[in-house]
């Protein structure tokens, strides 16, 4: 229930409002995105790297509705990994992308260009570009450009949503040599006939479509926090002979960073996703509806309003 009226507050404009004005949420906003600037997100992918991490990096921006925003979230990109080349922060650090930011939504051809204009960029980088994954009615598409990308950029990152009923069969198919596949637990409000609807049924599947990733030729990327699953990916990579540098753990920034910490010194390949941006809003709801008890911290900061 909480969850659904996080994500319904995710779309109030009125409520957006209410927290931008809130004189606190800037500390909230800080604890989970890096800033609003690529120098922003290069400080805080320094500092990561520095500890032993590596990095995925999205700039914010997904309710693009013009050719020009599109493109204007493209050059972010652009700018951003000759920035990440320039500091040599490449391999460790690549981006993730979302298709929605490029145009998805009302021109796919466009959203392609932009993804390949960002591919390139990334391969002169010396880096990767994962394809970000958004409400199940953009999935059939983002996996139709992410077929077309990896034609000419074979390392091009997939993400699957393990609340999707569809999505074990969408790993058997992603599950091959070469294939980088983020899985994740999924953030979107979803109707019970396209996803499951319990947290058990969502960590059920999420453990099933683990299986299939850990036990095919691709390179499996496992985005949780939760400690049980994180248990059962330890286990499932050690019964599938999975050396350290053939899988690696997600997490977001800001959350359960003694556990990024430890996986790390574990010998495992920890990666964390940092968004930065001005339009951090979405995010940040959906962040506090895959973990309520994030919810509290926010709340004092909303309380202090006036």
């Amino acid at each position: 229930m909480l969850r659904s009226v996080i994500l319904a507050a995710s779309r109030s404009s009125r409520i957006e409002r209410l927290v931008e004005t809130a004189p606190l949420t800037r500390d909230v906003v800080r604890r989970f995105v890096a800033g609003s600037t690529v120098d922003d997100a290069l400080r805080v992918t320094t500092e990561l790297v520095t500890d032993g991490l590596s990095v995925s990096l999205d700039y914010l921006g997904e309710d693009t509705e013009t050719p020009e925003q599109a493109t204007t979230t493209r050059d972010e990109y652009l700018r951003l990994l000759s920035a990440l080349r320039a500091g040599e922060m490449t391999p460790a650090a690549e981006v993730s992308v979302k298709l929605s930011a490029l145009g998805q939504r009302f021109d796919e051809k466009l959203a392609l260009e932009h993804a390949r204009a960002i591919c390139v960029a990334a391969t002169e980088a010396g880096t990767t570009v994962t394809l970000d994954a958004e409400d199940h009615t953009t999935t059939d598409s983002t996996l139709d450009i992410l077929t077309k990308l990896r034609i000419d950029f074979p390392t091009t990152g997939a993400v699957l949503q393990a609340y999707l009923r569809r999505t074990e069969a969408d790993c058997r198919e992603l599950a091959t040599t070469g294939s980088r596949v983020r899985l994740c637990k999924g953030a979107y409000k979803e109707p019970e006939s396209v996803a499951f609807q319990s947290n058990l049924d969502v960590d059920k599947s999420f453990v099933r479509c683990l299986n299939v990733l850990m036990s095919g030729d691709g390179y499996p990327m496992m985005a949780t926090h939760d400690p049980r699953l994180i248990a059962i990916g330890e286990d499932r990579a050690r019964w599938f002979d999975r050396a350290p540098d053939e899988f690696e753990f997600q997490l977001l920034y800001g959350v359960r960073p003694d556990e990024q910490a430890r996986l790390a010194a574990e010998g495992y390949t920890v990666r964390v996703y940092t968004p930065f941006g001005d339009q951090w809003y979405a995010y940040l709801m959906r962040r506090l509806a895959e973990r309520p008890a994030n919810v509290a911290f926010f709340a004092r900061a909303l309380r202090s309003k006036g």
